[in-house]
């Protein structure tokens, strides 16, 4: 399922118009993207959790040359499904 897709299935469930759920999704996904910038996790009772962690720097190697290089260290953003999805997956 794709974005235009999930606002089609939402806009069909609430009875909203497509631009109005297409703006309540847009809202959520700034407002998870802004609290994970800020360092927070956001939590989703029965969905799951968004959370953010930190890669260290290491060393890597070119697979085409061999030569040694520097990975700087980075911070992911990771999701974890709850329970209520993972029932819902698989039930």
């Amino acid at each position: 399922m794709n974005k235009h897709e999930l606002v089609t299935a939402v806009a069909e469930h609430t009875g909203a118009s497509k631009y109005d759920a297409s703006t309540a999704i847009d809202a959520v996904f700034d407002a998870i993207t802004a609290a994970l910038k800020a360092g927070d996790d956001v939590r989703l009772v029965g969905f799951g959790s968004f959370s953010v962690s930190s890669r260290p720097a290491r060393e890597g190697r070119n697979p085409r040359t061999g030569e040694t290089l520097k990975i700087a260290a980075s911070k992911q953003p990771k999701f974890t499904a709850g329970k209520g999805l993972k029932d819902a997956v698989n039930g």
